[in-house]
């Protein structure tokens, strides 16, 4: 862990939860600052559908909600989507861009990537910016030129550790369970704090990077003990109240 960043605990729901499902939530919210000792920042981004009662379930507690994607234009003839200042006005503070999901399904780029940071920015939101390699490319030891790549074309110039959090995960290891090694783990992210200072100077010094792809509770303690791994971006084991707040248990010291 890097003592000078507060982590982020995030979950990322996909397209999973229903009205049913609020329960969980709020067990989550209930539990999280013991679960972290207050040591960690909380965050579940939910599907459009839920934002708003999710904040309703959560408010008065430590963890807050977030959006899993938003157009990059404010308003327009965009049928299904939804735009930054719809998902802030649904009481949420941060919106995923970038995802290797929405890349692979949606034939995101990183010019997209990054229009869609700014359009969370101008909505008064943080932009949750994810970057990672896939199993050929990690095979062919691009890992490290594809991260570099991804930020100098997915994170804005004027990110900084208010409005923006990089997230890495490598795209073999989501929902797969399989996870890279620590130390495989360390080079991406120190690679990753390196590219960033390189691109924002001292703002680079100071935005969180999370891990995400296969964290559960079993491996949240090695894996976020890593220099330069400031929190989790976490899938699957966000949507159990009791895995969530077990990953959270990493922090409690």
């Amino acid at each position: 862990m890097t003592a000078s960043i507060r982590p982020l605990v995030a979950g990322n729901w996909k397209m999973n939860g229903l009205s049913s499902d609020l329960a969980e939530l709020k067990e989550m919210a209930a539990g999280f600052e013991d679960a972290s000792g207050g040591a960690a920042d909380g965050l579940i981004c939910t599907p459009a559908t839920l934002i708003e009662r999710a904040v309703r379930a959560v408010d008065g507690t430590a963890l807050a909600i977030g959006g899993e994607d938003c157009h990059a234009n404010e308003t327009g003839a965009h049928t299904g989507d939804v735009s930054a200042e719809m998902i802030a006005d649904c009481g949420a503070s941060h919106v995923i861009v970038g995802h290797s999901e929405r890349r692979t399904d949606h034939a995101e780029t990183d010019e997209m990537v990054a229009e869609k940071a700014k359009a969370v920015w101008r909505g008064g939101l943080v932009a949750i910016i994810c970057i990672g390699e896939t199993e050929a490319q990690r095979k062919a030891n691009e890992t490290l030129d594809v991260l570099a790549q991804q930020i100098a074309g997915s994170v804005p110039d004027s990110a900084n550790a208010e409005n923006s959090v990089v997230a890495y995960e490598p795209v073999w290891a989501i929902g797969t369970g399989l996870t890279p090694t620590a130390n495989d783990v360390a080079e991406a992210h120190a690679h990753i704090r390196e590219r960033l200072i390189e691109r924002l100077g001292d703002n680079g010094k100071t935005v969180r990077i999370l891990y995400g792809g296969s964290v559960k509770p079993s491996n949240a303690d090695e894996l976020m003990a890593v220099e330069n791994v400031n929190g989790a971006l976490i899938g699957g084991a966000s949507l159990k109240a009791a895995d969530f707040l077990g990953i959270a248990k990493t922090y409690r010291g």
